[in-house]
């Protein structure tokens, strides 16, 4: 963490990054590496330039080619802005969870929504939720399914290995099962009045069962009864109309996430590259042990 507070003295301002670099990649300032947004961490808005400018100093000494913010929000019209460019655009979409119950589950979408996690009760679809091993392994067999689906490579499965010994109870896993056979499952992380649901997998196979809006409906009362007031849904592409649309359909409302980058080059870094129509061709068409392996050698350079 960067702050301008002296030592001895009150922490009042910090922005978080990780120094991302490998062999492949020169080292670039990112806050935070597969975080969605990062809030700055001010106390008064004003102290916002002497941080910018400390960070833009060590990129001038030569310590990081780049950073890059990912601030949920424009933080203002600030002067320290000054070098930097916009980055990548998401729509970031959130779901008030301070309505009760009843309310919410009517402010779903009636056909899409509604019918499909009834649909879902009627099969018989059973949560199951943990932390063990056997619920990771599940996980991860299914993310190897969607990745592959939408051509990318899946995280390494130590990624998610390490999410869990890190953030402990604040990390679940929801398995959804049809009598015996797992065919959806989301990852989501739970701090204060904040649920965040980050990771969904999905045999494809069964969509027609409604999986997976009955594991985020799962998902809301489980929040509501820990006194969440909030679903962050995460971002998502703007050209990913089904995304979008299916998380609007569960109420979340939508704002414009934009990235801010020092300097301001165009500069692409390897992960903006490999989401291209071809590269998902690619990986679409590798076989599993290929498709993992891929995704152990690519994510230690992208963030």
């Amino acid at each position: 963490m960067y702050t301008t507070a002296g030592a001895g003295e009150a922490l009042r301002n910090g922005l978080v990054f990780s120094k991302v670099e490998s062999w492949l990649v020169r080292p670039r300032l990112v806050s935070l590496p597969f975080s969605d947004h990062v809030d700055t961490l001010l106390d008064d808005p004003g102290e916002l330039p002497s941080l910018i400018a400390l960070l833009k100093a060590g990129q001038s000494k030569g310590q990081w080619r780049s950073i890059e913010l990912r601030p949920p929000a424009n933080p203002g019209a600030v002067t320290s802005w000054t070098g930097f460019g916009d980055g990548q655009s998401y729509f970031l979409h959130r779901l008030d969870l301070r309505p009760d119950l009843g309310e919410l589950f009517r402010g779903l979408q009636k056909d899409s929504i509604q019918r499909k996690i009834r649909r879902a009760e009627r099969e018989g679809l059973v949560c199951d939720e943990g932390r063990s091993e056997s619920h990771l392994d599940t996980f991860y067999r299914l993310t190897v399914m969607t990745r592959r689906r939408h051509g990318l490579p899946p995280p390494p499965l130590e990624w998610f290995r390490n999410v869990l010994a890190c953030l402990g109870e604040h990390v679940l896993i929801r398995v959804i099962r049809k009598e015996d056979r797992p065919i959806a499952a989301i990852l989501t992380l739970h701090f204060k009045q904040t649920m965040v649901y980050k990771y969904g997998c999905s045999d494809a196979r069964f969509h027609n069962l409604g999986a997976m809006p009955f594991v985020l409906w799962k998902t809301i009362m489980d929040a509501k009864r820990w006194g969440a007031t909030e679903l962050d849904l995460g971002r998502s592409d703007p050209g990913n109309v089904g995304l979008t649309t299916f998380k609007e359909r569960f109420g979340a409302v939508r704002s414009v996430l934009t990235y801010k980058k020092f300097p301001d080059r165009g500069l692409r870094v390897f992960g903006d590259a490999w989401s291209g129509g071809v590269a998902k061709r690619i990986f679409g068409a590798l076989p599993r042990g290929l498709q993992v392996m891929a995704g152990r050698l690519i994510y230690p350079h992208i963030g």
